[in-house]
């Protein structure tokens, strides 16, 4: 070593451990470097697994493609070998021969190598030709191999299309992947379930307002939550709506009926008109609550899914008939009209459930009409041939809107409000109707009449 670096060194002692230690440093930041950069390389796998399966199955469809195309091609050229051949042979025969005869014995024989194929054809004993065949073996080979050439050169050029076409019909499916299995490796860290919790707890079924979970990430949640709340709400209204109409309902005739019993308690057990008068009252408002809570007991059962539906083969003409029939008997304050198809018409169904439809649209038509006008019943098949049954009458008829909600529960046009009813007939024969797959077909026009029209 020189002086000259003797006197460096002596002057910078810590320089010499620097230098040793370089090495090692630029190891470590080379290990830093590669630390650094590998988990860009996993990100970048990391998103392309799902890719390369969706290639791998392109791949796989696209040999199968190729393998059953030439498994077509053989096949067509196989068979075309042979109708070469045995045109090559009807000609020969029918040259030399001038006839062709199945019963006769024909073959190839190539004893001195396939330079020297011969085609013979005996009858009996007796060989009646003998023609070389190898040129035109020769010459039907070439068209087969020239057939097989074009459609390897079909098959090549016609590859990367293929399998282009291939890969666009998977992309939706390689996105659906992908995109799932980014869902699947999508974590919410613990405040984002606590906002979820904090949401779900103040939800009340009351407040038709929307959820606001104000997170990106949560969106897809948002919106299922929100269409979620607002099923909850439709249902929570409707039931809130139900039991307070059904109250009223129950309400009115209870009512008087304690009425009735305060005032048989005060003067009805000494005077017999109070008495007579506060019986019939109470039959009647009994009665009428009777058949309300029997309403209300098939509508619950037919909610439950405990109503028993018997479907068997039925005649709507003689259905039809027998409500005509009950109709004239029951009521003498209306004339009845009956209509009859002119075939009759049979469907598979519950016969006493369709008739209670029925009756309940007769019984709004009787009540809405005026005494002495007709209320006519028809059966028949409308354009598309399904058969239909039809109530129309010449009452006060419906408003547009009124037609929009006459099938709810306990809705009563402000009309009809002075009429008795429970205001659940309607809803009862639609969801006969509806077990039945038929349809309601209204025309109402006000004090002009309503056909109400059941398409089966």
């Amino acid at each position: 070593m020189s002086k000259k670096n003797e006197k460096d060194i002596q002057q910078n002692p810590e320089q010499e451990d620097i230098n040793e230690m370089a090495p090692e440093q630029e190891d470590i930041e080379q290990v830093t470097s590669k630390q650094k950069k590998k988990p860009k390389r996993e990100k970048k796998n990391f998103t392309r697994p799902e890719s390369k399966k969706a290639t791998s199955i392109a791949k796989k469809l696209l040999h199968q493609l190729v393998a059953k195309k030439w498994g077509a091609y053989l096949a067509a050229d196989f068979f075309m070998f042979l109708a070469l051949t045995f045109g090559w042979m009807l000609c020969v025969e029918m040259e030399i021969l001038d006839t062709f005869e199945f019963n006769r014995h024909r073959w190839f024989s190539a004893k001195g190598g396939m330079s020297e194929l011969t085609y013979k054809i005996a009858s009996g004993d007796d060989v009646l030709l003998r023609a070389d065949a190898y040129p035109a073996f020769i010459f039907i080979i070439s068209v087969v191999v020239i057939a097989l050439f074009f459609q390897l050169m079909n098959t090549i050029f016609s590859h990367y299309a293929e399998y282009k076409k291939i890969r666009k019909t998977l992309k939706p499916l390689d996105d659906l992947a992908l995109k799932a299995d980014e869902i699947s490796k999508l974590t919410f860290d613990d405040e984002k379930y606590h906002l979820i919790e904090d949401a779900i707890t103040q939800i009340n079924p009351e407040d038709e307002k929307a959820l606001s979970l104000g997170d990106s990430d949560l969106m897809g949640i948002e919106q299922a939550m929100n269409n979620l709340i607002k099923r909850m709400h439709d249902t929570y209204n409707q039931q809130a709506r139900f039991v307070n109409d059904a109250s009223h309902e129950l309400r009115t005739p209870i009512a008087v009926i304690e009425g009735y019993a305060n005032m048989l308690d005060r003067w009805g057990k000494e005077d017999e008109e109070v008495l007579t008068e506060s019986i019939a009252a109470i039959k009647n408002e009994s009665a009428h609550m009777k058949y309300l809570v029997e309403q209300l007991l098939f509508l619950a059962r037919g909610d439950t899914g405990k109503n028993v539906m018997k479907y068997d083969d039925m005649s709507l003409n003689d259905m039809m008939r027998e409500i005509y029939e009950e109709s004239l008997m029951i009521d003498e304050e209306h004339q009845y009209r009956f209509v009859g198809a002119d075939e009759n018409i049979h469907i598979n169904g519950d016969i006493s459930m369709l008739k209670q439809a029925v009756r309940i649209l007769v019984d709004n038509a009787a009540k809405y009409t005026e005494k002495g006008d007709e209320i006519k019943l028809s059966v028949g098949r409308n354009e598309e041939g399904r058969p239909y049954l039809q109530v129309q009458d010449s009452g006060i008829g419906m408003a547009e809107n009124d037609v929009q909600h006459m099938f709810e529960r306990f809705y009563r046009a402000d009309k009809a409000r002075t009429r008795q009813g429970t205001g659940l007939g309607l809803s009862i024969s639609k969801w006969i109707v509806d077990k039945h797959k038929g349809h309601f077909e209204i025309l109402s026009r006000t004090e002009l009449g309503t056909r109400i029209r059941i398409v089966l």
